[in-house]
């Protein structure tokens, strides 16, 4: 069978998904008379809400008689090291550019990982039908950053198709009235420039696990492309272990991939992919092969953590109220579950608590976790998310991001001050007539929080991307990181009173709305200088019988500001928490009665 290994690559937002939904309604994948559903590909209900790929998928479809492999990578920096992997599964990829917002930061990052891993493009255009798009120009600044970014001859002589991945419809020239409904021009482009796999046929077996899944009923499978040789169910393999050792074990399972479908097959042969079950602890770079003829292929490289985060158990007067899901050991099955499909997530117990140290690469990758606990009916607390610092050479050093952005000219001034306060070095800035371009080196303590102020510093208009640049040394004395300001903490607990609220809002901002259920030591609101200050929100107006509660004036109040989880993560300090449940999250201080923190604030000082 003539098979293509495709992976889809581009910056946030360019539209991967919507062209794979394309590709498989136009290919026939789908009966006339299914439902093709918007972003089939992604799963998740997190990733339709908003609109991003997390985990890598794989489908198939069938075109001129050749089967296309069809891999959609996420394009954001937090899950990087899928793209990395993905790359030694293809011979090929789609780089799929916005015909108005041109090359962006991610599609540097992706495009970098498929040179290195000499994996030949194909050059995409979308969304040629957006008012104000330049096709041409995208195209050149595509050329231009294959260039920068040290491509050979090969890769420069690229070609190129057009197309409303929305619309379902393409063409090979750049004019929008040449669009036609189909994406044949694009399964051509594939036929015809994407190499068919270079693999062995006959052989002895050779398959690396590139990706990992979960399965309920198997555990943990690889997935991976099969490099020489043919894997058959029911056969005894070996396995070639990171550390050097072998594992001999028996294939349970072989799940390959038909249109959306995961369909269970016999064998598998050289070129294509599939996913395989039968070892409970293999590993991501770990080679498969027959038990006679043992040939490692080379590791695969792993993007490490930068960002930890403490997760424990809901420790909060509130505890058990919503979630069913409470205990330590049915968090700690979760966490541990999650590590057996994610390869970049790392779980560790404290000893004698019961918190752990969950270490991700970001800030989304470690809020979509928390996010799908919370749906699944957890209760847990977590803290602030913090950089992981490495020892290099007996010298402390922290990760630094490369950080690009994008401002209305308006809001430049405002984006540099808060930026400049968070220790960024300015690169380079080029001023549009509507928008400014700006590129700075940062730290990543530098990024933590800043990305939901940004959004409101630019009112929504701004686009922020950001990727890991390299470690360096720490700066011991920058207070970067830690919010600034004071809050407002509950001192009494029951429900919120309009009649407290209304006193203590001159304070500063609100996040509760009267009624709310409160408990001592939980954040209500945030001060206006910048110590903290007890507050209580549950006190009732006295009533005598010279007054009744019937004559009370309507009390009208400030609207709270409101909080998302994310926004909640950005904003708490190391002595504070979130306490999250399936139906609400709260902030909180990590010692909850007033006299007790304030003995252990006057002791920290002192020290």
């Amino acid at each position: 069978m003539n098979i293509r290994n495709v992976a889809i690559i581009a910056h946030v937002d360019h539209g991967k998904t919507t062209l794979v939904n394309q590709l498989l309604k136009y290919s026939g994948t789908f009966r006339q008379n299914e439902n093709i559903q918007e972003c089939s590909m992604d799963s998740n209900p997190l990733e339709r809400e908003r609109g991003i790929t997390i985990l890598a998928k794989t489908t198939s479809v069938m075109y001129k008689d050749t089967k296309i492999n069809i891999l959609d990578t996420p394009g954001h920096a937090d899950f990087g090291g899928e793209v990395e992997r993905i790359m030694h599964m293809v011979d090929g990829c789609l780089l799929l550019v916005d015909a108005f917002e041109g090359t962006m930061p991610q599609t540097r990052f992706v495009l970098k990982k498929a040179i290195e891993a000499h994996v030949k493009p194909v050059v995409i255009i979308n969304k040629v039908d957006r008012p104000n798009a330049n096709p041409q120009k995208a195209v050149d600044e595509v050329l231009e950053l294959f260039m920068e970014l040290g491509a050979n001859d090969d890769f420069l002589d690229f070609k190129v198709a057009y197309t409303s991945a929305l619309n379902g419809t393409s063409s090979l020239s750049f004019d929008p009235s040449t669009q036609k409904e189909g994406m044949d021009p694009i399964f051509d482009l594939i036929l015809e420039n994407i190499p068919e796999p270079n693999v062995e046929e006959n052989g002895p077996l050779q398959v690396q696990a590139a990706l990992l899944d979960y399965n309920d009923y198997v555990g943990r499978m690889g997935i991976g492309r099969v490099q020489r040789g043919t894997i058959k169910t029911n056969e005894i393999v070996t396995c070639a272990r990171l550390d050097g050792t072998t594992k001999q074990f028996k294939v349970l399972k072989l799940i390959g991939y038909r249109g959306l479908k995961k369909v269970e097959i016999d064998e598998c042969h050289a070129g294509d992919i599939c996913a395989i079950a039968g070892l409970p602890d293999l590993n991501v770079g770990e080679t498969i092969c027959e038990t006679s003829s043992i040939d490692p292929l080379p590791k695969l490289h792993i993007d490490e953590p930068t960002l930890q985060m403490t997760f424990g158990v809901n420790s909060s007067p509130f505890a058990g109220k919503d979630g069913k899901l409470l205990t330590a050991r049915q968090i700690e099955e979760r966490l541990f579950k999650e590590v057996q499909r994610d390869v970049s997530l790392k779980v560790s117990r404290i000893l004698n608590t019961e918190s752990w140290v969950v270490s991700g690469r970001g800030e989304l990758h470690l809020g979509i976790l928390i996010e799908n606990m919370r749906r699944e009916g957890f209760e847990l607390e977590v803290s602030r998310p913090k950089v992981i610092v490495k020892e290099i050479d007996g010298i402390k050093m922290e990760p630094y991001e490369d950080l690009s952005i994008e401002v209305p000219n308006d809001f430049v001034g405002d984006i540099m001050t808060t930026l400049g306060n968070r220790e960024a070095t300015l690169i380079d800035m080029d001023t549009g007539d509507v928008n400014t371009k700006i590129n700075y080196i940062i730290p990543s303590r530098g990024l933590i929080g800043f990305v939901s102020n940004f959004l409101t510093l630019t009112k929504g208009y701004g686009i922020i991307a950001h990727t890991f640049k390299e470690f360096r040394p720490i700066n011991e004395n920058s207070k970067i990181g830690e919010r600034q300001i004071g809050v407002l903490v509950a001192t009494d607990t029951g429900p919120a009173t309009p009649y407290a609220i209304e006193h203590v809002e001159e304070r500063g901002v609100m996040f509760i709305l009267p009624t709310t259920q409160i408990y001592e030591g939980m954040i209500v609101g945030e001060n206006k200088y910048d110590t903290d200050l007890a507050v209580n929100v549950c006190q009732t107006k006295n009533l005598t019988n010279q007054r009744s509660a019937t004559k009370n004036q309507t009390v009208v109040l400030k609207t709270p500001r409101k909080m998302t989880l994310e926004a909640c993560l950005d904003y708490i300090n190391s002595d504070e928490l979130v306490e999250i449940t399936p139906t609400t999250f709260r902030m909180r201080k990590r010692i909850l009665p007033l006299a007790d923190r304030k003995k252990w604030e006057a002791k920290n000082k002192v020290q």
